[in-house]
């Protein structure tokens, strides 16, 4: 089996994913929709960066934005799009401006890293220095924990309240989904297993999708399932 299919799904949804989102932002003008559709098209660029090495092999180019958008980043930013709906703004420009810095700096120690794809049958965190490498967890687990931690929090708050039940299941699947890339970029950097990374990458950001979805105020009121639940902890709903 061609397992190149699989990114391109996890591609084509990412994409359709991050355009929603996006319209959203146009529609409302709220950072956490920029910033989640910022880390969706992320996702859809390294995704197709894997599609693209599995098709028609790997270069330098394709590798270091991989590397990059989809071991580094992509976490970090839809984590941060979280980080607006759990305090309050100032607080969280700060720690947008930590993270645009942090960003600055792993860009340029990516694409200034000498390495050799040449000892690359296929895509594999293997070809960074360990210098690099190790700036890949502080991104990820930023990322993870504002994630999961956010819905998790939202599902409790819902739960608690015996309130809206259908925001309860739609944030257990963003929780469930944002896991699974997670655990697949550990088996890929530990066991250096990419099947088992490309198909739960694509678990992954579907059932986040569906989450979404699954919340009857995406297609009436453009909300996110996250969204309205941390408003009204905060107390603005």
């Amino acid at each position: 089996m061609n397992f190149a299919v699989v990114p391109l799904i996890s591609c084509i949804i990412s994409f359709v994913f991050a355009v929603t989102v996006l319209d959203q932002y146009f529609a409302r003008r709220k950072p956490y929709q920029l910033i989640w559709s910022i880390g969706l098209f992320m996702y859809f660029i390294s995704t197709g960066a894997e599609f693209w090495a599995g098709t028609w092999g790997l270069n330098e180019t394709v590798y270091r934005l991989w590397y990059l958008l989809g071991a580094t980043f992509v976490a970090a930013y839809l984590g941060m799009g979280t980080i607006y709906l759990l305090v309050p703004r100032r607080t969280a420009n700060i720690v947008m401006l930590i993270l645009l810095v942090a960003s600055i700096y792993a860009v340029v120690r990516v694409f200034s890293a000498g390495i050799d794809i040449s000892t690359l049958q296929r895509l594999s965190v293997t070809a960074m220095p360990d210098g690099v490498r190790i700036i890949t967890p502080f991104f990820n687990t930023f990322g993870a924990v504002a994630l999961v931690g956010g819905a998790i929090y939202s599902v409790w708050i819902f739960w608690r309240k015996r309130i809206l039940a259908h925001r309860v299941a739609s944030n257990i699947l963003i929780a469930v989904g944002a896991i699974l890339p997670a655990f697949g970029g550990i088996l890929m950097r530990f066991w250096d297993s990419l099947t088992a990374f490309y198909l739960l990458e694509l678990f992954g950001v579907a059932i986040i999708f569906i989450g979404f979805l699954r919340s009857r105020e995406v297609f009436g009121f453009y909300r996110f399932p996250l969204v309205h639940g941390f408003k009204m902890v905060r107390g603005k709903l």
